[in-house]
């Protein structure tokens, strides 16, 4: 009779739990079932912003729901990260953000959470090669002149950067050290702040992506001096390796990143709508628009480039940083 029982009573449970399974695959089968914030840990009228924008007004085509931008700067992109950090791991709070904040700040500062453990890639929507600039009335015409001007005067020029150890501020420090020269590294809540301080007359020059310059750039409020890459992107503005910096300089991911205990169901929807947009005609024509490329990778793609790269972040920042 109690043998019989405990059959009984196992076969309950193991009802139960195939249950509760079906019901949990039903639940994730159906997501997204509401809107999704996109965090965005930098500050408004930068890259990201204006990417982010684009990417928000057609993927819900994909995802049959909003995505909401929500700008939380600060830290150096600390602050929102850590947000993210400590959401609910289950696709309704999503991270954009970049490499220099997810592979690089780990080797410079302690930070409120491990990138590495604390995210979960969902993709790499594309990367942008940096320029410097300065105002279309600057005195400076060429990279040379500026170059002359830091050399004559240390110190002494002021450069606007998104946050200590972030797009704008690595780039600038590989420049200083490989021309040896030093420039005054001011910092602002992103990309978009440092680029008004720029045009309002609080610095003598920052750093920025296409989609951040480009209408500047094409009104002549915004002079480039040189661009980071291989190839010159404006025909008479030289790269980065032509007035002297050589190496990997200047380039930035923007990734899109998750809690890391989300379920993997999630991250395959996710990854399959931003995959999608690749071969949506109006989201090439907006990101044209920018200037920006398109070049999504998945997330197990972007984890090993994640690891690779956080090693050689580690020895950028050792010979950054010594004497």
């Amino acid at each position: 009779m109690l043998r019989s029982s405990i059959k009984r009573a196992a076969s309950v449970v193991a009802a139960a739990g195939l249950a509760v399974a079906a019901t949990v695959g039903t639940a994730w089968a159906e997501y997204p079932e509401k809107p999704i914030t996109m965090v965005i840990p930098l500050g408004a009228g930068g890259s990201h912003d204006l990417n982010a924008r684009v990417i928000t007004s057609i993927i819900p085509t994909y995802l049959n729901q909003a995505m909401i931008v929500r700008l939380t700067p600060g830290a150096g992109g600390q602050k929102g990260t850590n947000e993210v950090a400590n959401a609910p791991a289950d696709g309704y709070t999503l991270l954009f953000t970049h490499n220099y904040i997810d592979m690089l700040q780990q080797h410079v500062e302690n930070l409120p959470y491990d990138p590495k453990a604390d995210f979960k890639a969902v993709a790499r929507i594309n990367y942008a090669p940096i320029a410097v600039v300065v105002r279309g009335d600057s005195p400076y015409q060429t990279f040379e002149d500026l170059v002359a001007a830091s050399k004559d005067n240390p110190g002494g020029i002021q450069m606007a950067h998104s946050g200590n150890w972030g797009a704008l501020f690595v780039p600038a420090a590989q420049i200083m050290k490989a021309l040896g020269v030093s420039w005054n590294l001011v910092p602002y809540q992103g990309g978009g702040p440092a680029l008004q301080a720029l045009l309002a007359g609080d610095a003598d020059v920052t750093m920025g992506f296409p989609s951040a310059i480009g209408s500047h750039v094409s009104a002549g409020t915004l002079r480039v001096l040189a661009t980071a890459g291989a190839e010159r992107i404006y025909d008479d503005v030289p790269t980065f390796g032509e007035v002297g910096v050589e190496g990997d300089v200047g380039f930035m991911h923007r990734v899109v990143l998750a809690p890391s205990d989300t379920p993997d169901e999630v991250i395959e929807a996710l990854g399959a709508a931003f995959k999608a947009l690749e071969g949506d005609k109006t989201f090439n024509r907006m990101m044209g628009r920018l200037g920006e490329n398109i070049d999504i990778i998945d997330s197990d793609a972007y984890e090993a480039m994640r690891d690779d790269q956080s090693v050689a972040y580690k020895e950028l920042v050792k010979a950054l940083t010594s004497q």
